[in-house]
């Protein structure tokens, strides 16, 4: 378990912030960006535990946190350090469940005539800010693995991001009562 003495450090005074190995990286760097990008979505997601949810979403989300805390964890981790074999990586399986209760949402949505705006119930609303940030962790770590072409990266981390972000508008059509209360985008309705 990870312990927590000290939480101002002053080491990130100069505009740098330490990987999980010791090395440190500019704070603007795009691997920082990338776990802070997946840092914000956590947090979002945290906001949409404290509204009312369907039970499957509502059980679902405290395991989805963790698992963005281990995607984390794998991105500040460069690969083939000591610290490797104590850094959870994010696994295949991890990826399959988010599958498996995609599959689950999408069996109980009604056909969308549409493309759904972020709008309708507030749960659905936050999740839709969710799935936003988790698509702009997407584009991060991208811009990662482009500023560090000799790092490897886990290819999990993108399958998982990917089907999170899916996820995300899912549950957000789930609220919506099952999409019969979503908002459709109306082409052109605003001249």
């Amino acid at each position: 378990m990870v312990r927590l003495d000290t939480i101002s450090t002053r080491t990130g005074d100069g505009g740098e912030t330490g990987l999980c190995d010791g090395s440190r990286l500019a704070k603007d760097h795009a691997l920082i960006q990338a776990i802070g990008a997946v840092d914000e979505a956590n947090a979002v997601l945290g906001l949409v535990r404290l509204e009312q949810l369907p039970a499957d979403i509502a059980a679902a989300l405290p395991q989805v946190q963790n698992d963005l805390f281990d995607l984390g964890s794998d991105l500040a981790t460069p690969p083939g350090t000591a610290l490797e074999a104590r850094i959870p990586r994010v696994l295949a399986s991890q990826v399959e469940r988010l599958d498996r209760w995609l599959a689950a949402g999408i069996g109980g949505l009604t056909p969308a005539l549409s493309f759904v705006l972020p709008a309708g119930s507030r749960a659905a609303t936050m999740l839709h800010l969710a799935r936003t940030v988790v698509r702009r962790g997407e584009r991060d770590v991208v811009a990662a693995m482009h500023a560090l072409p000799g790092r490897s990266f886990n290819p999990e981390l993108m399958r998982y991001l990917n089907r999170l972000s899916d996820l995300c508008f899912v549950w957000s059509r789930l609220c919506n009562e099952g999409g019969r209360a979503d908002v459709l985008w109306v082409p052109g309705a605003g001249r």
